[in-house]
């Protein structure tokens, strides 16, 4: 549990601001995605596909950040209308909501995610294995 909270705030910090550097901007829901891709990321790239390759690992990373990204959006840019994002104007999107480039880009960061919950784990600081 302890381990999962940190990771949810970690990445609840790490994703709005990667958004802001982006673009300049961001909205809290993206923290709440941001905190559930990394406790995902950790939980089935680094411990239940942990033996496969790090391509597989990595697409599965996309996945989940993609699939996370379809489910925050559906929520506030469809359901509450709150206009957060919108890649409707990309090629190869669903609703404006997730696109084939930014699963692409999201194969990318799963690696440092990886790495970064896996450095967490090792942490003899932060000791999250009894959590």
């Amino acid at each position: 549990m302890k381990k999962n909270l940190f990771l949810f705030f970690a990445g609840g910090a790490i994703y709005p601001t990667l958004e802001i550097a982006w673009r300049g901007r961001t909205h809290i829901s993206m923290a709440v995605a941001g905190g559930m891709c990394l406790c995902l990321i950790n939980k089935i790239c680094n411990h239940q596909l942990k033996r496969r390759s790090l391509w597989t690992r990595c697409s599965a990373g996309a996945l989940i950040i993609t699939g996370v990204e379809f489910l925050i959006g559906a929520v506030t840019n469809l359901i509450l209308k709150l206009n957060v994002w919108d890649y409707s104007l990309l090629p190869f999107n669903i609703l404006g909501q997730i696109c084939l480039p930014f699963t692409a880009l999201w194969a990318f960061l799963s690696l440092p995610a990886m790495g970064f919950c896996s450095l967490c784990e090792r942490s003899k600081y932060l000791n999250l294995k009894a959590g």
